[in-house]
């Protein structure tokens, strides 16, 4: 049965398209939380390219910047949760069964 939910090509479909869901969301959860925490360590602060340039080792010094910063990194970590949770809301509700038809 070509079209069926236990035929080889739509398992290794259905594989390539998780694996590449859960990479693309731990990807996001991984940015977000470098995002969240990079402004406020040391490496922030001891940036070689802000310091060729006063004006912006002033604006990312400042509290504005960095919060900016946390924001958007907050958002690409939710993002990466929101996800992660549609890959196994979906995971979960599609369980393959012998002998239904996809082509419905």
């Amino acid at each position: 049965m070509p079209g069926s939910l236990a035929s080889p090509a739509y398992r290794r479909e259905a594989d390539i398209s998780f694996f590449s869901r859960l990479l693309f969301a731990v990807y996001f959860l991984e940015a977000g939380f470098v995002l969240i925490m990079a402004p406020w360590s040391v490496f922030w602060e001891r940036n070689i390219l802000a310091g060729m340039m006063p004006g912006i080792e002033r604006v990312a010094a400042s509290a504005f910047a960095r919060g900016a910063v946390t924001g958007v990194g907050a958002v690409t970590a939710i993002a990466g949760l929101v996800e992660l949770a549609g890959i196994f809301r979906a995971r979960g509700g599609r369980q393959p069964q012998a002998g239904r038809n996809v082509e419905a």
